[in-house]
């Protein structure tokens, strides 16, 4: 499952809840982001015992493009997450909005 940059936008406009996961590095998400809980994809299996309070909410992924993104979200579904959500395009299409 995707989501679009606009349809993000609207859930944060809306003020929705869901849970909003970057899984960039941190100096990326240094440079730019759009508000989301930095967990880079190389420590997401270690972070997902901490998330267990989430396994039911929406979550929402992204990264630079949407790869790294797709991998994290695979791993979460795998992991018994519910709804899990991959930002198409991720920061670079939020940019260009």
């Amino acid at each position: 499952m995707e989501i679009s940059v606009q349809d993000l936008k609207a859930k944060m406009d809306n003020k929705e809840d869901f849970v909003l996961i970057d899984v960039r590095e941190k100096h990326e998400y240094d440079e730019f982001n759009i508000g989301g809980k930095l967990i880079p994809l190389g420590e997401i299996m270690g972070a997902l015992g901490d998330l267990e309070d989430i396994k039911r909410k929406e979550v929402i992924v992204h990264c630079r493009s949407g790869k790294r993104s797709a991998m994290a979200q695979h791993l979460m579904l795998q992991a018994g997450f519910s709804d899990v959500k991959n930002l198409t395009g991720g920061v670079l299409a939020w940019q260009d909005m």
